[in-house]
């Protein structure tokens, strides 16, 4: 990992300098655009609107457009005068209870490193905000951006967790909540079954990215020259279940199934049976037809092309 910032910790009179590393990264796989034809990259110009002629990236200023049309320019000196802070410190403004932020406050992960000269006061804070069960409401100015943030320890490690404001979160407004919706005790009660059955302790380790995992094949498949199979389509599920009642308890006992290692019930028991017999015989079956079409095939491959084709007039 390599360190994106450069800081200090403010806790009251004690300063903590620190370096930031980004805690996640995306595993996705990366495309490029390219012509189809020959696979060669496609480039994007600089264009000007108005005169039609290339911009280099030097000329290039930030513009806000009015509701008129009209164009704001920006300069670096309008950016400079802003309060925002460029004293590079995560000022720690109150400590607060983990439940009472609502994790939809949340933005991105960092990771914070204290320098030689910072490693006690790192030890000592992340010690007593380890013990206390809290975490530090900060601000800190990253990429010309000011933040709110969280303090909170991992794996010894104070991680940083950027926060949205409370004005650029949408409020949901749906129809249905206005709506007088009837559950009935029995539906609740039979939805708190399924909940409690399917509890277990989360291990993130036990997932992963299946479509990513598929694409990466088919990519391997492309570089080896081998065929590509498409997967299978997968049928769209249908609408809710209309005796919501019954579909709670069917899912209740699969879940109770399968957290036991129990097979699943089959259909029709009396008939497991005769369903082996007919598959067996089936399979003998086909594969004779298969055999049969093969011979007539190989023989249709030894004779002798004697049929001459008649010319049209």
């Amino acid at each position: 990992m390599r360190s994106i910032w450069k800081g200090a910790i403010s806790f009251g009179l004690v300063t903590i300098p620190v370096k930031l590393y980004s805690a996640t990264e995306q595993k996705d796989v990366s495309f490029h655009q390219v012509h189809r034809d020959d696979g060669g990259r496609i480039r994007y110009k600089r264009v000007c609107t108005l005169d039609g002629e290339e911009v280099a990236y030097a000329d290039i200023a930030k513009g806000y457009e009015l509701a008129t049309g009209e164009m704001v320019v920006l300069t670096d000196e309008d950016f400079e005068g802003l309060p925002l802070s460029t004293s590079r410190r995560i000022d720690v403004l109150q400590f607060a209870p983990a439940e009472q932020i609502d994790p939809i406050y949340f933005a991105k992960s960092y990771y914070l490193e204290p320098d030689a000269q910072g490693a006690k006061p790192y030890v000592l804070l992340r010690n007593a905000l380890e013990s206390s069960g809290q975490v530090a409401v900060v601000k800190v100015a990253l990429r010309q951006r000011e933040s709110l943030a969280t303090l909170r320890v991992r794996d010894g490690v104070f991680v940083l967790e950027t926060m949205l404001w409370p004005d650029e979160i949408r409020k949901p407004d749906f129809e249905f909540l206005d709506e007088d919706i009837d559950v009935r005790a029995q539906e609740l009660k039979m939805a708190e079954s399924l909940i409690s059955t399917m509890e277990a302790d989360f291990d993130p380790t036990e997932y992963h990215d299946t479509y990513r995992e598929a694409l990466q094949e088919v990519i391997e498949a492309k570089v080896a020259g081998k065929e590509v199979i498409a997967p299978p389509e997968v049928e769209e599920e249908g609408g809710p279940a209309v005796d919501l009642m019954a579909a709670l308890r069917a899912s209740v006992e699969a879940a109770k199934r399968e957290r036991e290692g129990a097979p699943a019930k089959p259909k029709r028991a009396a008939s497991g049976g005769s369903s082996r017999s007919s598959s067996g015989s089936s399979s003998r079956s086909s594969s004779g037809k298969a055999k049969a079409k093969d011979d007539k095939a190989q023989e249709g491959e030894k004779a002798p092309a004697k049929r001459k084709t008649r010319k049209s007039a």
